[in-house]
């Protein structure tokens, strides 16, 4: 009776674990869906602010060819965007309890790949001619999955680029030198869900044009 008592606790633990993995997963699927973030005005915060020319200078460090102009407004974009999208999501904190509510249909949006399709499709609206965006993502496939824009300069290894991450503190832009991570995700390029999400934006514009005409 013991044993078999120890049998049904476990396996009751192991449906638990098993459930809140699949509630708090935050892995990308194969298809994509575009919500465009909200388009009103957003006073950045002083914390915020700062923290967007750290990046400005940050950026233009990465390479003499990349124009101070352009890591301005991308810096800015980067930001503002990150605080629009989580206006939109109507996030919570932490991040696992966000993904909860995602997952049982309490909130439409808000997971870490959707931060980063979202925040990727407002950088890729800056038609950069400096820099260059990527997709990373870190353990990839586990319970520990994450997602980010990685920005370099125009044609420069993937590896030497700036992690963006809007969803590990709901909002609050994250970012770091790739290799700097100081919460150790082991960052790496995924170019076919960057070409997922981009020939997916690409699509819906072409839609969106001819229905209007």
């Amino acid at each position: 009776m013991v044993t078999d008592s120890l049998s049904h606790a476990r396996l009751g633990i192991a449906i638990g674990l098993a459930a809140i993995f699949l509630l708090t997963d935050c892995a990308a699927p194969t298809s994509t869906s575009v919500v465009e973030p909200a388009r009103t005005g957003i006073s950045l915060p002083r914390g915020d602010v700062v923290a967007a020319a750290s990046l400005r200078n940050r950026l233009a460090a990465l390479s003499p060819n990349v124009r101070a102009d352009e890591a301005e407004r991308f810096a800015q974009c980067a930001y503002v965007t990150s605080r629009q999208l989580a206006r939109e999501y109507r996030v919570v904190f932490p991040p696992a309890l966000n993904n909860i509510l995602i997952n049982t249909g309490s909130r439409k949006r808000g997971l870490c790949y959707q931060w980063t399709e979202d925040l990727l499709h407002q950088l890729d609206a800056l038609k950069l001619e400096t820099l260059e965006l990527h997709w990373g993502e870190a353990f990839a496939r586990t319970f520990s999955e994450n997602n980010g824009v990685v920005v370099t300069a125009k044609g420069q290894p993937f590896e030497q680029g700036i992690v963006l991450d809007a969803w590990r503190y709901q909002g609050r832009l994250f970012w770091s030198p790739l290799r700097k991570d100081p919460e150790h995700y082991e960052w790496k390029e995924n170019k076919a869900q960057y070409d997922r999400v981009m020939k997916t934006e690409a699509a819906q514009r072409t839609a969106s044009s001819v229905n209007r005409g």
